[in-house]
């Protein structure tokens, strides 16, 4: 390998202009053909090289010869030429299969048109230099099959005449289920196995490194409609878009053309990984042009059947390099590589193709007139010192297929010569004739085990699909030209399994470091949600955020996922957290605060109680009834243990008693105040006293207004209590992150009839104390009575739209408060005057200041 290093510099492009290199004109002038000599031949069609016109204008397809063209080389397809007489070698020297027989071989360069392969082929079957249908000439071999390829269209063209007269022929190109029909190619074979899971296997690629962003460029023709068809399916089937389609006509000697009219489109294409699915002959034009942009950051992804000397120049850069091919698993031929680095001109001294070869690569002396080469050549020259982007040592796809299609025909013939000779009569002693379409039941019967124990067969219904090698091009430095494997596709794999590949060995694209990336639009992450564009393909897309209290967990979601009640939506929107469960505990410091002032105000409550019983018999506890003030104080410290009943985690009897001994608390305490105010409004408006307002002094009626107000609330909270009581219920949308515990009050309408007859009560106790605040005001409480009802209303009014304008546990610590600040009024605004007078007045709470004041 290091000694063909040497030459690459020296090497011109594969494409000889003929002016340069006279040789060249052989392969023309003597339409290249090459014989092995035996009893049966197999005819080989094989595109060994092209000539294509200087001029545009010239018609390079004249039968008279002209200078003004130019010799490509397909090495190749020369492979297949040395891998069947490889074939034909070991044959005739295995001494177990047709030991009676020799095999020779017939080899024909075959030109693009349709016209002069299908004379080429007459010329065959009649063994003339012309054709001549209808007639063998030629005695010394009998053509027993035919070999073409590796295009389809090639072997179709042939095959439509070999189908008249059932002649056998092996195709050694890629399966094409076209060539299958029977109807149309009866007599006609495909080597190749099946490829209709190469689809699968590209779209498993694309799926593996996460490339859903892709151009398809794939040829004009019948083949590359049925492929652009699979693909479509099999891409759209994994998520994958397509970017743009591009149809290359099948246009030979295309490539000289100096530009293509589609590649602006791939040249402004963001999609970095382009599926390019044809043969070197139909798509050349397409990679030479695209080579010279230097398009080296795009990952192409081909099909095996390129010939990778065609694209030879003189840049130091390969736009090739780091391409991934999808080539059908063979075995190594034993011993092949052998043999072609034992080829050479001496060995086969009229294969002018060798010739040919050696005088432009080895710049040996060449006979014109000859077609040859003389004597002094580089010493031990070998195909093997040419660098691998001009010929490749390896076994290529169709050079295994035209070495089993070779062994095929071989058995074939060998069975059929079994069977006639056990059914020829014995003593008649005369040579078994053989045609060969005889050879037909043998062909659709014949299996061959393969070295790795696989089986073999001609018949395409049989044919299994075929297990792929993913190769990687690695053509930098120039010249270097190797096939990598660097993975397998087994489409009879559990799933899971089928692609197996070591991203570690791929070389990419030149100006790539790391596994490029195709994708229309940049990968939504976690918290977010694809929003498609409209009129554009389903991967390219818009990343919006998930709206409130939903989440997405995983890249690229379609749609967000609303949390469920217990759980709510994280920061970020990529995950759903339980919720805590909460309410307005004591622990809690506003449960606290709020617990710590009840029960100060209800020991200030009962201080204020035992201030009163202490000095019941004093002219200041006396007035304005006594009794009722004793009923206000234990009313009143009822009030401030209420708000306990609201901390702490509500039960089921805690949630039936919050407001119903609040709205019956408030009723007495309420009540009592009217009750207060009527009796002062008595004793201080009449000033005639008569036998019905004595009456009512002395049969003390205003309190008979405490029971009567507080039974009316007794039947309202009966009322509640047996339609929809109140019940636990949770709240999880009020706090973020919290479930809250809460009394859900049942029926709100209850709850609000139970504040209006509360209001009603205040307002009503609030009148009668506004009408007697001009009484004398000797121990006269009109006016403190009047102003503590004005407050309770003021409280119980801002109480209403702060309560509905907060959730939770706030709302629940408003409704304390309020209770706490209505009945802190009461307390202080009527008991403070009179405990002041009590405590630190006292000589003001005597009959003796009474009378004095008056």
């Amino acid at each position: 390998m290091l000694f063909s290093w040497l030459f690459i510099s020296c090497f011109p492009q594969i494409t000889i202009p003929t002016p340069s290199y006279r040789s060249s004109e052989c392969l023309v002038r003597m339409q290249y053909r090459l014989n092995g000599k035996g009893n049966m031949a197999i005819v080989g069609f094989f595109p060994a090289y092209t000539a294509y016109p200087l001029n545009k204008t010239t018609d390079w397809r004249m039968a008279k010869f002209t200078r003004d063209f130019m010799v490509e080389f397909k090495l190749r397809n020369y492979q297949c030429i040395l891998a069947m007489m490889f074939a034909i070698e070991e044959i005739n020297n295995n001494p177990y299969l047709l030991p009676n027989t020799s095999l020779g071989f017939e080899v024909y360069n075959v030109p693009h048109d349709q016209r002069h392969t299908l004379a080429n082929v007459f010329v065959s079957f009649s063994g003339t230099g012309y054709g001549i249908s209808n007639y063998r000439c030629a005695s010394e071999s009998t053509p027993a099959a035919v070999l073409t390829g590796p295009s389809w269209a090639l072997s179709e063209h042939i095959g439509t005449l070999l189908g008249l007269y059932k002649f056998p022929q092996l195709t050694f190109g890629p399966f094409d289920s076209a060539l299958s029909e029977r109807r149309r190619f009866s007599s006609l074979y495909q080597v190749a196995p099946k490829d209709t899971s190469l689809t699968v296997g590209i779209g498993s690629l694309m799926v593996h490194f996460r490339w859903i962003w892709v151009g398809l460029i794939i040829m004009d023709d019948d083949k590359g409609a049925q492929i652009l068809s699979d693909l479509r399916s099999e891409l759209e089937k994994i998520g994958v878009c397509i970017a743009f389609v591009e149809m290359t006509l099948v246009s030979r000697g295309s490539f000289l053309t100096t530009s293509w009219k589609n590649q602006v489109q791939i040249l402004k294409s963001s999609a970095n990984v382009i599926i390019i699915y044809g043969d070197t002959d139909s798509l050349l034009s397409l990679i030479v042009n695209l080579k010279q942009k230097l398009l080296m950051w795009k990952v192409w992804v081909l099909n095996s059947h390129w010939d990778y000397s065609s694209f030879d120049n003189y840049l130091l850069l390969d736009a090739l390099h780091g391409a991934l091919i999808f080539s059908h698993h063979n075995e190594k031929i034993i011993n092949f590589t052998n043999f072609i680095q034992t080829a050479n001109p001496s060995k086969y001294p009229e294969d002018t193709y060798l010739h040919v070869l050696w005088h432009s690569f080895f710049n040996c002396s060449f006979l014109r007139k000859d077609c040859k080469i003389a004597d002094n050549c580089l010493p031990n020259a070998s195909l093997e010192f040419l660098p691998g982007n001009i010929f490749d040592m390896a076994t290529s796809e169709e050079s295994y297929n035209v070495y089993s299609a070779v062994y095929d025909v071989a058995k074939s013939l060998h069975e059929m010569t079994l069977q006639q000779v056990q059914l020829q009569t014995p003593g008649k002693g005369k040579d078994t004739v053989f045609f060969p379409w005889q050879l037909h039941p043998f062909l659709k019967n014949t299996q061959i085990i393969s070295h790795d124990g696989d089986k073999e067969v001609l018949d395409w219904k049989r044919k299994s699909h075929a297990d792929y090698d993913i190769l990687n091009f690695w053509n930098f430095p120039k010249g270097l030209g190797l096939n990598v494997k660097v993975g397998t596709f087994s489409p009879n794999a559990p799933d899971g399994q089928k692609l197996s590949l070591s991203s570690h060995m791929i070389q990419w694209s030149t100006g790539l470091t790391e596994t490029p990336q195709s994708v229309c639009s940049e990968s939504c992450p976690p918290g977010f949600r694809k929003t498609h564009r409209e009129g554009e393909a389903a991967c390219c897309f818009d990343c919006t955020p998930c709206p409130e209290n939903e989440i997405s967990n995983e890249t690229d979601a379609d749609q967000c996922v609303k949390c469920p009640e217990t759980h709510y939506a994280n920061t970020e929107k990529s995950h759903c957290r339980h919720k805590t469960v909460t309410f307005l505990a004591y622990d809690d410091p506003l449960g606290k605060t709020l617990g710590f002032i009840s029960l100060g105000f209800t020991s200030l409550t009962v201080a204020v109680l035992w201030v009163f019983l202490k000095h019941r018999d004093t002219p200041i506890v006396k007035a304005n009834n006594r009794t009722l003030s004793y009923t206000l104080l234990i009313t009143l410290t009822l009030c401030f243990l209420c708000p306990l009943l609201f901390i702490g985690r509500p039960s089921t009897v805690t949630c039936i008693l919050q407001q119903n001994t609040f709205g019956l608390l408030f009723t007495v305490a309420l009540s009592t105040v009217l009750a207060k105010t009527l009796t002062v409004l008595i004793a201080f408006r009449v000033t005639t006293p008569g036998r019905m307002r004595r009456w009512l002094l002395t049969s003390r009626a205003p309190n008979f207004i405490v029971p009567i107000c507080t039974l009316l609330q007794v039947v309202l909270s009966g009322v509640w209590l047996a339609t929809s009581p109140p019940f636990i219920d949770k709240d999880a949308h009020s706090e973020h992150g919290h479930i809250i515990i809460i009394c859900n009050k049942g029926s709100a309408v209850a709850f609000y009839c139970i504040l209006g007859y509360l209001g009603s009560l205040a307002l009503g106790s609030y009148l009668m104390a506004f009408l007697s605040r001009n009484l004398p005001d000797t121990f006269n409480e009109a006016k403190f009575l009047a102003f503590s009802m004005l407050v309770f209303c003021s409280v119980w009014v801002s109480f209403l739209p702060v309560y509905h304008s907060t959730k939770g546990k706030i709302m629940v610590a408003m409704e304390v408060l309020s209770i706490l600040a209505s009945s802190t009024s009461l307390l202080g605004i009527i008991f403070a005057p009179k405990c002041y007078i009590i405590l630190l007045r006292p000589e003001r709470n005597s009959l003796h200041h009474i009378r004095d004041k008056t």
